[in-house]
């Protein structure tokens, strides 16, 4: 089962901080575009350049593939100070 987990003003956008998935797509652009079939709000955030991803706690592109175990997280750029 695919964990996904949302951070910072995506949870409150989205009003939800994590899902389970049964089906695991081949890589996150894939989940991306599964996820953005969920409505216009959904596709604003997730499909959006500045919207980052990491697979188990690890920076990933849309490339990266995804298997049953993994924990996809999606997060707003973070900065510094």
């Amino acid at each position: 089962m695919l964990k996904i987990v949302f951070f910072a003003q995506l949870r409150e956008q989205l009003a939800t901080s994590e899902l389970q998935l049964d089906v695991v797509p081949s890589n996150v652009g894939a989940l991306r575009d599964l996820l953005a079939e969920k409505g216009q709000k959904w596709r604003d955030f997730l499909m959006a350049e500045h919207c980052l991803a990491a697979v188990n706690q690890v920076i990933a592109d849309n490339t990266q593939p995804l298997q049953p175990d993994d924990e996809v997280a999606f997060f707003p750029p973070v900065t510094g100070g």
